[in-house]
């Protein structure tokens, strides 16, 4: 399978029928709702440049949920390190920042049903040759990785493509993910891993400068994120089924993963 070929099929895993319409969603009668991001993960939210204002597929998403199920949305930033925890202190009601499933995760937050499948892939500078996959990575020494602590790109990165020491010194941390983007491109680091989506806008974006090498490293599901017992996760979940039925996932997914360039 082609890089192509591999990011339409991780797409394709978001949008499979599940059988809900909008007569069976509540009406949360007109309520509103906090609900806070970084934006700072293209195509899934982030700030245009052209306009200066917060876009990508879950802003799409999640204003449609709240039309379906008649709440208002209040949209909020916070720091990605500090997200899930003021989450579960019930500091915001809903989280969405391409938040990977996971079951540490769980412990303090309840997810929503998955809305997408993504999958990792190796984001490089365009003219790199010194390794083409993970175990050439880790074989070439003097090469850094960059990342966000905390985050699935972080341990994969430790478990994945390096030794599993988590404390190991060729990986850079860096508080945002753009900012890993930017030490690629600077020649501070010499790799990022990136789910498909992500990795297809920077690339797009980056005028030649980068790539996606090698295949994916593995799959990861994401969901919004609300406090322990929330009383929105099944609505949510309800809304995110019929986004599914009827297809609009899917022109979501052509919109901002195929369609839209980042920066034009």
């Amino acid at each position: 399978m082609n890089l192509r070929s591999a990011l339409i099929a991780g797409l394709m895993l978001a949008i499979a029928p599940f059988s809900a319409s909008a007569a069976d969603l509540p009406d949360l009668g007109g309520k509103q709702v906090a609900v806070v991001t970084e934006n700072a993960y293209p195509p899934l939210q982030f700030v245009d440049p052209k306009t200066g204002k917060p876009v990508g597929w879950e802003y799409d998403a999640m204003n449609e949920i709240a039309k379906r199920l008649n709440f208002k949305v209040e949209y909020l930033n916070t720091s990605w390190d500090a997200m899930i925890q003021a989450v579960s202190d019930n500091q915001y009601q809903i989280g969405m920042d391409g938040i990977t499933i996971n079951d540490e995760r769980k412990q303090k937050v309840d997810f929503s049903d998955p809305y997408m499948r993504s999958e990792q892939f190796m984001l490089v500078r365009s003219d790199e040759k010194r390794f083409t996959d993970p175990k050439s990575f880790a074989d070439t020494k003097d090469t850094l990785i960059g990342s966000q602590p905390g985050t699935t790109n972080f341990y994969v990165a430790v478990y994945s493509v390096l030794d599993g020491n988590e404390q190991n010194p060729r990986i850079k941390l860096f508080e945002t993910f753009g900012a890993t983007i930017e030490a690629l491109k600077t020649g501070d680091v010499d790799l990022v891993l990136t789910d498909s989506m992500a990795g297809k806008g920077y690339v797009d974006a980056s005028g030649g400068a980068l790539k996606l090498i090698g295949g994916p490293l593995g799959a990861e599901d994401f969901g919004f994120i609300f406090p322990k017992g929330s009383d929105l996760k099944a609505p949510v979940d309800a809304a995110i089924a019929a986004l599914k039925a009827d297809g609009t996932f899917e022109a979501l997914n052509k919109k901002w993963f195929l369609d839209y360039k980042l920066g034009q």
